[in-house]
């Protein structure tokens, strides 16, 4: 395969107008990860031009990997991208409820009725929808261990960390509330003060929760210390070498005197960088630049343990997690800027070495060490780890859950139905073309499982019907069981958030009603695209 994953929206739509394509395209790329939803959904390789490969049913991953050109179905991309950094979860919903979303619209508009009235109409439906999903939501506190576990387990669940879903979930609780922030206006969790290591090598039970930092980096020198007690942490941004002319000069060296007289200053010169360093009272340096060979001598002769060519976000990290400042030279060096630690020790796991920052000044950190069979196992790890863990912070930060397996779909399709029934005009179309959207979620649950989906969305309906507001569909069963009572939980900004992505996603493709090649841009218009018409 040369080249990304590649969509292809083909050329057939020429002659439709601009409208019919963008809503064509939406719905192509809500129909490619349509089927990895749930924990029966299927998984999708991905293979770019140097022959990589990705294997996963994340759809925020899907469609970042995937190579899409047409602007419309980008928008799509971004609705997925967007539920991805607000809540790391349910990137496969938003995107195929946007393309439903589009379907019912072009429905609509087959039907006559204008798209800013179907606009309109979906503005009042997603506001209307909050505050139903509001009504049907469930409290839960920092203390209640037991159901953020179970929040953690249903988003695990499906993934590649599925079998191991309970080991998982105790580790992606512990690092959130390792890091989780009490302020005056509720909890705060910042996922990015955990850090995620991989390595090859071992089972997946190895995994183990480090309540400290973690850098993927070993010593310069096999000699520096192995551990440092009391570490007081200085983090370098300039190189520890001997600072080399900038400007073009020529230097006559005439007599061997000359020359070990300039190899002297040289050494001196780094030497009273070392000197610097050592009379602050560091004990541990982390350069994000180089350390030359003899401020690496000069440095294991002061007993310091130093690494160099640290990345800027590893540096950052280590920033918050010590108290340290970053210094940009080394004249800025005070000891009052020195970051602290209990210890700094360096560890051989698996044949590869790394440095742990454990008892760090600031508490508020934690890292997690994923051990797997091979690299595709760990990487798809990651990305189940990361999406738990991202749950776990939302709900904390919320306070507030729903049951899952389609049951808030089904209770707001048939709410919002109800809703409509009030409303005069065409707007109650579209109002009850967004409630009937909602339902392509269990649908595509009960399709993914195998499952007759007429027959489920039936039994579904009828459930809520009678008041059962949690019921939803176990795809392992194939019965409509209560999913509170079951375990099958999700945050409830998962929901939000993609109603109101896909909304506005949905809402901003149907109002364009023309596209125009852009001058000063040059190449050509996308494929599929109506090519402009010059004859005006």
């Amino acid at each position: 395969m040369a080249g990304q994953p590649t969509y292809a929206l083909g050329n057939s739509g020429r002659a439709r107008d601009a409208q019919s394509i963008n809503i064509l395209a939406g719905k192509a790329v809500a129909r490619a990860v349509r089927t990895t939803l749930g924990p029966k959904g299927m998984d999708k390789m991905l293979v770019d031009g140097l022959g990589d490969i990705v294997i996963t049913n994340d759809g925020a991953t899907i469609l970042r990997e995937m190579d899409i050109e047409h602007p419309a179905a980008k928008m799509v991309v971004e609705v997925s991208k967007a539920q991805d950094d607000e809540v790391g979860d349910g990137t496969t919903t938003a995107a195929v409820l946007t393309g439903e979303l589009l379907t019912m619209a072009e429905e609509l508009i087959a039907k006559g009725v204008h798209p800013t009235i179907i606009a309109t109409g979906y503005r009042h439906a997603a506001k209307k929808a909050i505050e139903i999903l509001k009504t049907i939501t469930i409290e839960v506190s920092k203390d209640d261990r037991e159901t953020l576990k179970k929040l953690a387990k249903t988003s695990l669940t499906g993934k590649a960390a599925g079998e191991y879903k309970d080991f998982l979930a105790e580790i992606a609780l512990d690092a959130v509330l390792s890091v989780a922030e009490e302020t005056d206006e509720g909890i705060t969790v910042d996922v990015g003060d955990i850090t995620i290591e991989k390595r090859e090598g071992g089972s997946i039970l190895d995994t183990e929760l480090i309540t400290g930092l973690v850098i993927d980096k070993e010593r310069v020198r096999p000699n520096m210390p192995k551990k440092i007690e009391n570490a007081k942490i200085l983090l370098a941004s300039f190189a520890i070498e001997f600072q080399k002319i900038e400007k073009t000069a020529e230097i006559k060296i005439t007599s061997p005197d000359q020359m070990q007289l300039f190899v002297e200053q040289e050494e001196k010169m780094v030497k009273e960088m070392v000197d610097k360093i050592v009379a602050s009272g560091a004990n541990v340096v982390f350069c994000q630049k180089g350390i030359d060979d003899l401020a690496q001598y000069y440095l294991e002769k002061a007993g310091i343990y130093a690494c160099r060519r640290i990345t800027k976000s590893d540096l950052q990290k280590l920033a918050k997690a010590t108290g340290a400042t970053l210094f940009q030279d080394v004249t800025d060096i005070r000891p009052e800027d020195l970051g602290s630690a209990e210890s700094v020790e360096e560890k051989n796991l698996h044949g590869s070495k790394m440095t742990f920052f454990l008892g760090c000044k600031e508490e508020k950190t934690a890292s997690v060490i994923l051990h797997g069979g091979t690299t595709h196992i760990v990487d798809s790890l990651k990305r189940a780890l990361n999406d738990a863990l991202c749950v776990i912070g939302v709900a904390l930060e919320d306070r507030s859950i729903v049951a899952g397996g389609g049951s808030p779909e089904i209770e707001l399709a048939l709410r919002l139905r109800e809703y409509a029934s009030t409303l005069k005009g065409r707007e109650q179309l579209a109002v009850a073309k967004f409630a009937e959207a909602f339902e392509i979620i269990p649908q595509t649950l009960a399709e993914n499982a195998g499952l007759d989906p007429i027959d489920k969305l039936v039994e579904l309906r009828s459930q809520h019907e009678q008041g059962n507001k949690n019921m939803g569909l176990d795809v392992y069963t194939g019965k409509v069981i209560d999913m509170y009572e079951n375990d099958v939980l999700e945050p409830l900004r998962i929901k939000t958030q993609a109603i109101n992505a896909a909304t506005e996603a949905t809402v901003m493709i149907l109002r364009i009603d023309d596209v125009v090649a852009a001058s000063g841009r040059g190449g050509a218009m996308p494929p599929g695209m109506p090519q402009p018409d010059m004859d005006m």
